[in-house]
């Protein structure tokens, strides 16, 4: 296959853990007989400082023109300040709508080698963490109505969190198609006893769930979500959830998971293009150093192997040379333990190319 894959090489460690994913695919591509072609799109914190735009219409239009969009991480302090349509983040929700990504996806994995690095008990962490967070990704209060203006002499702030039907339904199917593939539970996160917006969750979820009658759908409240992911992670096989919830509940599914610079994510429409990134952050107190963390980065372009190219073979090539570096004892300074082999972010990319 001959593919096009635009590139989000991002801020901070972002060009680091970016090299090491592309030297993988370059691997594979050599290994499998393909060949995949790079589109630079600045966009982030960079494409302000070079274009004064975190989206610049070029790379806008290049991810559009490409195959599938592999991006690293955007932000970091030395943009906190700037106004909201210059803050490296308004790019990447910019980015979302524009290819009409309204699902991520983000699996919850405790490979057996990390579990010492999971804050779980023991006793917890031995009954397994295999789960994914479905999150609504172009809707809800990051896109609904924001105001702030004076009343009484104080400043009062608003943000609108709103779903139609159809948009809850879209993603609930998401979720119901992810959960028939796995272990046939889905579990509808929303808070149906305060918010209107998730009454309506509800009730457009479990009509949905008719067209699914193999998939066993529950609902929980997403403060009890919280606590579950603790207490009982394993027993969760697809989480799907609104927005702003499941931006929190991923970021807590990652941590007990071990290391959030494992794990990937993707994020998808209604066609074959999806965009891929590691759920990490810009960490530029790393950026230079060659500590950063590239699996998530790499498992991302795997995703992408699979979700947008169905290369399946080639993404399972990738994660099982991940999960022998891992059973070789080399770590990163994110997952590093006593007895382990440490290696640094271009040590990391080697060993897995070997692995390949």
């Amino acid at each position: 296959m001959n593919k096009t894959i635009a590139v989000v090489r991002g801020d901070g460690i972002g060009p680091e853990i970016m090299a090491q994913a592309l030297a993988v695919l370059d691997r594979v591509a050599e290994k499998f007989g393909h060949t995949f072609a790079y589109a630079e799109a600045p966009i982030g914190g960079n494409a302000v400082d070079r274009f004064g735009d975190p989206l610049p219409q070029a790379s806008l239009e290049a991810c559009l023109a490409a195959d599938s969009v592999l991006l690293s991480a955007v932000g970091g302090p030395k943009w906190d300040h700037a106004p909201k349509e210059k803050r490296p983040e308004r790019g990447l929700l910019r980015l979302r709508a524009g290819l009409g990504l309204y699902a991520n996806l983000r699996p919850a994995r405790l490979f057996g080698e990390l579990r010492d690095a999971s804050p779980l008990k023991p006793e917890i962490a031995d009954r397994g963490i295999n789960f994914i967070v479905v999150r609504e990704l172009i809707g809800g209060a990051y896109f609904g109505e924001h105001s702030t203006e004076k009343l009484d002499g104080e400043y009062y702030a608003k943000d609108v969190m709103g779903y139609s039907e159809h948009e809850i339904a879209r993603i609930a199917r998401v979720g119901f198609e992810t959960a028939a593939k796995r272990r046939k539970k889905l579990c509808s996160v929303d808070k149906a006893n305060v918010l209107d917006s998730s009454k309506l969750w509800r009730k457009v979820v479990t009509e949905i769930a008719k067209e699914y009658p193999d998939v066993t759908l529950s609902h929980m409240y997403v403060d009890n979500c919280a606590m579950q992911i603790v207490r009982d992670p394993a027993q969760f096989d697809v989480i799907v959830t609104e927005n702003l919830f499941g931006d929190i509940l991923s970021d807590e599914a990652s941590m007990v998971s071990g290391s959030i610079g494992v794990i990937p994510s993707s994020s998808l429409g209604d066609g074959a293009r999806g965009l891929y990134e590691p759920i990490h952050g810009s960490a530029p107190d790393l950026a230079g150093t060659d500590q950063a963390n590239p699996i998530g980065m790499i498992l991302s372009a795997a995703m992408l192997l699979r979700f947008s190219f169905g290369m399946t073979e080639e993404a399972a090539t990738i994660e099982r040379a991940v999960e022998a570096l891992l059973a070789e004892g080399f770590r990163t300074a994110d997952t590093m333990s006593a007895g382990k082999t440490p290696l640094g972010c271009r040590g990391t990319g080697a060993e897995i190319r070997k692995k390949i």
